[in-house]
């Protein structure tokens, strides 16, 4: 299905509207307690849980006005529901806050194994917006498998060393801008590779 073209503020509110939303939640009540069906709940707890819905209701409308979502926003929304499902049954925040160790994780063995197999899996879902030779697919490819699987292990030594209320900052803030950091450096790097389009006007 053709994606269609809504505007770019939009998608962006849509695409990183429920993190912030998660955090400003956070930020109100991270030190309320709440009883639900007498256990109690920390004020993470809630928010990580107020969060899921959130999530859902702006994947809904991005794919109602694009028509498409992409495999990355439903792998992600699966895994925000099953690690939120097992921190409401176990009243336990440490499920939601290695959800993103675990993203990350199968991010980097997924590009792993692709290049295992000599593939580019980034290619197959990038290639349309970044048409670049084969051997740049493989490099840029590398490169973010590394940066997945040290954002992984960052993650992990985070939370388990770290305060709740760092690990909400670093989580809404500094890995996506690392993350996005990274991708324009490696893009700008490997412009060598990219392939022009033959239909645009020479010079």
């Amino acid at each position: 299905m053709t994606e269609k073209k809504i505007n770019p503020v939009l998608k962006q509110v849509l695409e990183l509207g429920p993190t912030l939303a998660f955090f400003l939640i956070y930020l109100r009540i991270k030190d309320d307690t709440f009883a639900f069906a007498g256990s109690e709940y920390t004020g993470f707890i809630v928010a990580a849980l107020v969060f899921v819905p959130i999530l859902l209701v702006a994947m809904g409308i991005l794919w109602i006005l694009t028509g498409k979502l992409s495999r990355m926003q439903v792998f992600t929304a699966f895994m925000v529901i099953f690690f939120g499902g097992l921190t409401a049954y176990f009243n336990d925040e440490r499920f939601f806050k290695m959800k993103t160790s675990i993203v990350y994780g199968c991010m980097a063995t997924l590009l792993g194994i692709g290049l295992l197999r000599g593939q580019s899996y980034l290619q197959y879902v990038m290639e349309e917006f970044l048409p670049m030779e084969q051997e740049g697919w493989m490099i840029f490819t590398r490169r973010l498998c590394y940066m997945f699987f040290a954002l992984a292990i960052a993650n992990e030594v985070i939370w388990r060393t770290q305060s709740t209320d760092l690990w909400v900052k670093l989580e809404t803030f500094a890995f996506p801008v690392v993350l996005f950091v990274f991708l324009w450096v490696q893009i700008i790097g490997l412009q060598r590779f990219l392939i022009e389009d033959p239909q645009d006007p020479q010079s």
